[in-house]
């Protein structure tokens, strides 16, 4: 039935049947090639016929694909590649970056001490690759997700993640700048000079907020189109590791007139991530719901993302 389905669908190719070739769970396996365009309608078929409970699917993406077939069945799509969404691919990308690993507390907490270091020495460079190693993208991501397509439990983690992680990470800053307060290495004066390459951290402005919507906009946009070397780009763009380095700094030598500037600046990065990237995903819902539906092929369906919880 399924290997039928896929057989009369244009925008399917490379089809391969092995039945009884699959173990665990027991069954056929059968492999295909979809167009971007179409994935989401097919995973959608897939699961109403009960594969999502009673088997299993994986998804890989094809890098390049140089045949007459492959060009065919791209044209019978609707759309651009680019332009598509694969929600299911996104949504289980969501739960993956709220799970949480020591990877993430541990990335996040030196990103932070590299961050306080930069503030210290007024270095520029050292913001940079603090924010290149802050893996806290991922997680506003998920946040953002959770959000637009209204699953409570993706939302919950991806916000105590964040939560827990700044947290730590601002706590272990914390601690060492105190060591290296003791041990004379730092003094307040290190924090309060002047700072002409890195006092931006601890000073937001409208131009914070415009940031954080763009980055925000441009790191929801690279992750479900596929283009994660964006992503880069994304993370040198934002100061929410920088700013919780300058607040752990901050409290450590006790600077309070940083302190508030510090945390405003945490707080309008992460809630401009957010909301940009909220907006982002439901016009993308939106636009692409419309946009199927008008060029959708008489016979063939059109499918929004997914909405079950899990």
């Amino acid at each position: 039935m399924i290997v039928k389905a896929l057989i009369g669908d244009d925008r399917v190719t490379n089809i391969v049947a092995l039945p009884g070739a699959a173990k665990r769970p027991a069954g056929d396996v059968v492999q295909c090639d979809v167009t971007r365009e179409a994935t989401s309608d097919i995973l959608a078929q897939l699961k109403a016929e009960g594969l999502y409970e009673d088997g299993a699917v994986a998804l890989s993406a094809v890098d390049s694909s140089p045949s007459r077939n492959a060009r065919e069945t791209e044209e019978a799509a609707p759309g651009a590649p680019d332009d598509a969404v694969v929600w299911d691919a996104v949504v289980d990308q969501g739960y993956a970056e709220a799970r949480g690993s020591w990877a993430f507390y541990a990335f996040l907490t030196l990103a932070t001490m590299i961050a306080a270091i930069a503030v210290i020495t007024d270095s520029a460079i050292l913001v940079v690759g603090a924010m290149v190693v802050g893996p806290e993208f991922g997680v506003v991501a998920a946040l953002a997700l959770g959000i637009a397509l209204r699953k409570g439990g993706l939302t919950w983690r991806a916000l105590m993640l964040l939560a827990k992680g700044f947290l730590l990470a601002i706590a272990l800053t914390v601690v060492a700048a105190l060591v290296a307060r003791t041990v004379g290495w730092i003094d307040a004066s290190d924090v309060t000079a002047a700072r002409p390459l890195t006092g931006f951290i601890w000073r937001p402005d409208k131009w914070s907020a415009v940031v954080a919507v763009l980055a925000g906009c441009a790191g929801v946009l690279s992750q479900t189109a596929g283009r994660s070397n964006a992503l880069v780009g994304v993370f040198i763009s934002v100061t929410t590791v920088p700013a919780a380095g300058d607040l752990a700094l901050s409290l450590a030598v006790w600077a309070p007139q940083q302190i508030g500037g510090s945390a405003a600046q945490l707080g309008i990065n992460l809630a401009g991530m957010t909301c940009a990237g909220v907006a982002t995903l439901v016009l993308q819902r939106v636009l692409w719901t419309w946009l199927a539906k008008r060029r959708t092929p008489p016979g063939q369906t059109s499918n929004g993302p997914i909405s079950s919880n899990r």
